[in-house]
């Protein structure tokens, strides 16, 4: 054996000692995973992966996705390696505010390019990375970004069919520097994988364009080859299948189903590390020679970096195109502004309506702004940006439309991988329903800090027709139970674009947009003044009561508002103010001050009015307080048909106003 190989082999049998001593620490994780997915990890990092020793920021750095994110103390360990951690966090993995959580997570260890821990997730967030690559390396240059998308995935992910619905994407999209490792070990949490598959993935991905290799998982010469196979191919996502063992290099525990989702006992762990040429007295043993065997690629990845920043500096300084975009990239998104197109007070539009004209005024303003609908463009009104703006592809890399197919939890995970990657602004439409089927990833847009934008049109029964199977009901109250989210709710042309600005706006959440299938009038500023900046407060005074003194007061959001106007119009024996609550999250984060303007607690008067679940609005009207809302499924009928049914109208909301206050 070589001295490189065998120095090798002593560097992966130290991250397996790392890795047993880090879960055996905490008494908590995954160690046979990480064993097994140790020398392909170790190979990639040590001789492949491009990055930056001094800055974990780096633009043209690759990508490294852990989609197994239970194998968290693998990548911990190569991060110690790498120098962006240290013995120390590996001691408090899993412990309270450390920098090594269960699984890893982007806003809290650097080196980690995605929170990742629900299965096939990962996966799909590299799909993005690898799509917002393909699209600035069109339109930076290749001198500029230029870089690989990497993904190592384990069975499980495998069997979650968001997986299988991204990568089907990716071989359509043609993402050739997309590379995808399989640690396929055959076992999973509850035993041997056979148990509950038997798909055949070579077969699979070749079906789906993607280049396939199949390997020995430890055979290091045989990774080598992969990877540079894979690096060879341009037009199509290489998947390498890495046929393994779990646990591997343990005494006496290789292939034990049992060692996925335990730590090792402690004699075990000893036999294991004399079997491996390690001291068994000693534990998170980092030895300097391993460490800088590790690390004799760090000079030639600084020249790298130092040559792309000279590069970056002579572009913008040459090239004035090239500085606009590059100016349009790092802006801060609290400074950015649009003109919106002009709505006609008085005109009916539904908001869904008035969100495609303002797509599509955004097309030249903003750039950077890409994304698509889940196969319902003429719907959720993308039809004309992606007549403006061309699809997405390997034909077209600078289409901006990107065309998701029936596939909204794919496409809410590839949102955030683009949004992950950086230097474009994503976002994804589909039906307010099918909020449930991308849901995850939704939780994961906001559990990530990531400030996307995720359109949800037909908000309400008011769709009509189509019945209860596509009828919100739960939906809107169900996401505002999400942390770290924007749920808005315009109630007219206007207002969708200041919602769709504020959201434009935000560094560190998404925004979940909900939009009106049904046609709704356009308020005159000039008779409601307040609706020119009140949604970006998250609710304000639509219409005051005489003397700003009101004894009723009316909430209410979205489609509802004309109709809360009607009912304050009708109640002339109150002094009756509306507000208008487009985003309670905002209005919450408003000074105390400001919402007992809004919401004088004096006037303990309150009705809340909302097509939807009824429960959040109680902390506003009070217990016991009437919210006119639904506790049912709908019906398949005319919107106005259901509106009279259900009692959505402003004499039903009148008449039960005046038999409360009765």
């Amino acid at each position: 054996m070589s001295a490189n190989n065998e120095m090798d082999r002593k560097a992966v049998a130290v991250i397996r000692g790392l890795i047993m001593d880090t879960t055996r620490k905490a008494n908590s994780g995954h160690p046979g995973g990480p064993m097994s997915s140790a020398d392909v990890a170790y190979v990639l990092f040590k001789e492949f992966l491009r990055f930056s020793p001094d800055d974990h920021t780096w633009f043209n750095r690759d990508r490294f996705v852990l989609s197994a994110g239970h194998e968290s103390a693998l990548l911990y360990s190569l991060l110690t390696f790498q120098g962006l951690l240290n013995l120390d966090d590996l001691k408090n993995f899993r412990q309270w505010k450390s920098r090594t959580p269960g699984h890893p997570e982007v806003h809290l260890t650097p080196g980690v390019e995605a929170t990742t821990g629900p299965l096939g997730q990962g996966f799909a967030m590299s799909v993005g990375m690898a799509a917002a690559e393909t699209m600035l390396r069109a339109r930076l240059g290749a001198d500029i970004c230029d870089h690989h998308t990497y993904v190592l995935a384990s069975d499980g992910d495998f069997q979650e069919p968001i997986c299988l619905g991204a990568a089907s994407l990716a071989g359509h999209w043609g993402l050739g520097k997309l590379i995808a490792f399989y640690d396929s070990n055959q076992i999973q949490l509850s035993g041997p994988t056979k148990r509950s598959d038997c798909t055949d993935y070579k077969k699979v991905f070749e079906g789906f364009c993607w280049h396939v290799i199949e390997i020995d998982g430890h055979d290091h010469e045989a990774i080598r080859g992969a990877i540079r196979a894979a690096q060879a191919e341009t037009e199509r996502p290489t998947l390498i299948i890495c046929h393994t063992i779990i646990a591997k290099g343990t005494a006496t525990r290789e292939g034990d189903f049992e060692t996925h989702g335990a730590p090792l006992p402690a004699d075990e762990i000893a036999a294991t590390k004399t079997k491996c040429g390690l001291n068994p007295a000693e534990c998170f043993s980092l030895p300097q020679d391993s460490v800088e065997h590790f690390r004799v690629r760090f000079p030639e990845l600084r020249s790298q970096a130092a040559e792309w920043n000279r590069t970056l500096e002579t572009r913008l300084d040459k090239d004035p195109a090239f500085l606009d975009l590059w100016r349009v990239m790092k802006r801060s998104p609290g400074n950015r502004s649009f003109k919106w197109p002009a709505f006609e007070p008085g005109s009916k539009i539904a908001t869904r309506s008035a969100w495609g004209k303002c797509l599509e005024a955004l097309v030249d303003q903003l750039p950077i702004l890409v994304g698509g609908s889940a196969d319902l463009d003429p719907s959720n009104m993308t039809v004309k940006f992606r007549e403006m703006v061309g699809n997405f592809g390997p034909e077209n890399p600078l289409g901006r439309n990107l065309a998701f197919g029936v596939r909204e939890f794919p496409m809410g995970a590839i949102v955030n991988g683009i949004a992950l990657h950086g230097g474009l602004i994503p976002f994804g439409a589909t039906f307010l329903m099918f909020s449930d089927y991308e849901r995850n990833a939704l939780r994961m847009s906001a559990l990530q800090h990531l400030p996307a934008l995720h359109i949800f049109t037909h908000d309400s029964f008011h769709l009509g027709e189509d019945g209860p199977t596509h009828q919100p009901i739960e939906h809107v109250s169900a996401l505002r139970l999400i942390p770290n989210m924007l749920v808005m709710r315009p109630s007219d042309a206007n207002e969708t674009a200041l919602c769709l600005e504020t959201a434009l706006q935000q560094t560190s959440r998404p925004t979940c947009l909900m939009l009106s299938r049904q046609n709704l009038p356009t308020m005159d500023p000039a008779v409601y003044p307040a609706v020119v900046d009140g949604a970006k407060k998250g609710g304000y005074v639509l219409r005051d009561a005489p003397g700003g003194k009101p004894d009723l007061i009316i909430l209410v959001s979205g489609s509802e508002a004309p109709m809360a106007l009607a009912a304050a119009e009708a109640l002339t024996e109150r002094k009756v103010r509306v507000v208008n609550m487009p985003c309670m999250e905002l209005f919450d984060e408003q000074p105390q001050l400001y919402k007992d303007e809004v919401l004088p607690p004096e006037c303990s008067c309150r009705v809340a009015v909302e097509a939807g679940r009824p429960e959040l609005w109680y902390k506003y009207v009070g217990c016991g307080s009437l919210v006119l809302g639904l506790t049912h499924f709908g019906d398949s009928a005319p919107a106005e048909v259901l509106a009279k049914e259900y009692g959505f109208t402003a004499e039903n909301l009148v008449a039960q106003i005046r038999a409360r206050l009765a």
